[in-house]
């Protein structure tokens, strides 16, 4: 008979076999695929847009020149939840044309069984502000950002470049006039086509900023809510998840075997010894 010290060391040494056994085993991950959620940051602070007068001194001490109008290029973008994307997506288009602008772009997509939307609209900067709160209306906002570039000095710096470069362009047509050879003719034509050039240059450039400066650019991105519990319960979540369980308990049931037949050979050798 086999000493009561030996056998509460095999008991011992078992125990610890089954439970490294039981450790080591992972159950199978659920077969259901889970819908992506999107993460919203709550933000209402609005960000001050500074569009009172503003002093600009002249370098190397010169008198001060203050502007008055003030060049911003105000942008706003808008993160919402909402019922239906589709229903928000034409009530943003109406209030957007009846603020006298125009859609910039738009789309929608389906991810996981909901809809999400993007849109970008264009409405003018007196009606910026009021725009966005009627937008607000169409769901729940989940972060709101509102900034604006100021491109004063920018824009009164392209206006003299392009006053001293139209100022060149006419004498230059002058000097054309009262050119003789053929050689005087090309120089005066090469330097007025790159006078031309830099006017065009220029005035596309100011275009672009006056477009930014009338037209305030809003953008919206919409999603439908997660559905509660999921994406809902039903016969085939309860037949996948009865199949999970199954098979997780025979996986569970071949690792403890695995790990069991060596342990009980080995304490079967030594009782008969």
């Amino acid at each position: 008979m086999m000493k009561p010290d030996k056998l509460f060391i095999l008991v011992g040494v078992f125990l610890i076999v089954i439970t490294a056994g039981c450790l080591s085993y992972q159950p199978a991950g659920d077969w259901k695929d889970t819908a992506p959620s999107i993460s919203y940051d709550y933000e209402l602070n609005d960000m001050g847009i500074q569009t009172s007068a503003v002093d600009v001194e002249a370098l190397n001490g010169g008198t001060a020149t203050v502007y008055e109008d003030r060049k911003i290029i105000s942008t706003a973008n808008l993160r919402m939840e909402v019922d239906s994307v589709r229903t928000a997506l034409n009530e943003i288009t109406n209030l957007t044309q009846d603020s006298g602008g125009f859609i910039s772009s738009s789309s929608i997509y389906e991810t996981g069984g909901r809809y999400n939307g993007r849109l970008t609209v264009r409405v003018p900067q007196k009606n910026f502000y009021s725009t966005i709160e009627l937008f607000e209306t169409a769901g729940k906002v989940r972060s709101k950002e509102i900034s604006g570039q100021d491109v004063t000095e920018e824009y009164i710096d392209l206006e003299a470049r392009l006053g001293n470069l139209e100022k060149q362009e006419k004498r230059l047509q002058e000097i054309l006039e009262m050119a003789v050879t053929v050689q005087e003719v090309l120089e005066v034509e090469n330097e007025l086509e790159r006078v031309r050039g830099e006017i065009e240059r220029l005035t596309g450039r100011l275009n672009y900023l006056n477009q930014g400066i009338v037209m305030s650019t809003i953008t919206v991105s919409m999603a439908e809510p997660a559905p509660i519990g999921g994406d809902g319960w039903g016969i085939t979540d309860a037949l996948r998840q009865s199949v999970n369980g199954f098979i997780n308990t025979v996986l569970a049931i071949i690792v403890f075997v695995g790990y069991a037949i060596p342990l009980l050979v080995f304490i079967t050798s030594v009782i008969l010894i």
